[in-house]
């Protein structure tokens, strides 16, 4: 059914091409509706796939687990080019930690991955971890390191290892722990 400005605008036209052609142009979205339309056909396709990456980057992930073993003889020789990373509190880390660790709490971790690497020298006392740098996550008993691989994953650090056993299992095995 036709609206009343369309009928009246048709019924003014006496050739009846004329009119369909007219109540057509009168019906038919505008031009710069099409152009509106379309602009938010772009900007929702793009939202979709920003949304597509945030899930990719959110959906579970573990980082791949080193035994006592492999975290030993990492322990034995250190790399400037490998951290082994304690995430627990400092008023735990005075209990002892593994030798030639770091200490970088997961309390602070997400806001300091982003910090400029003076100030994060500054803080925490040793150089920034760049992004393909071999990172070795350990906590007292495996927890927060999971959330702290997890973290520096979702903070563009793509090589990153879980000490599940972690403190516990350090101790446990080795027996002597090492005061920072």
């Amino acid at each position: 059914m036709l609206s009343p400005i369309i009928r009246i605008a048709a019924t003014r036209c006496t050739r009846p091409t004329a009119r369909i052609v007219l109540a057509q142009r009168l019906v038919s979205p505008a031009p710069s509706f099409m152009v509106q339309q379309a602009v938010r056909t772009k900007v929702d396709d793009a939202t979709k796939k920003l949304l597509e990456i945030r899930d990719e980057l959110q959906k579970d992930w573990t980082a791949p687990i080193l035994t006592y073993e492999q975290v030993k003889a990492k322990s034995n020789a250190p790399s400037p080019d490998a951290y082994i990373v304690d995430v627990r509190e400092p008023d735990e880390v005075v209990q002892g930690s593994i030798p030639s660790s770091v200490n970088l709490p997961l309390s602070v971790i997400a806001n300091s991955l982003h910090l400029d690497p003076v100030i994060f020298k500054e803080k925490h006392g040793f150089e920034k971890p760049k992004k393909d740098q071999e990172l070795v996550f350990y906590c007292r008993s495996g927890k927060r390191s999971a959330s702290a691989s997890d973290v520096a994953k979702r903070n563009g650090y793509t090589n990153i290892f879980n000490y599940e056993g972690s403190w516990l299992d350090w101790v446990a095995k080795d027996g002597k722990p090492t005061s920072s």
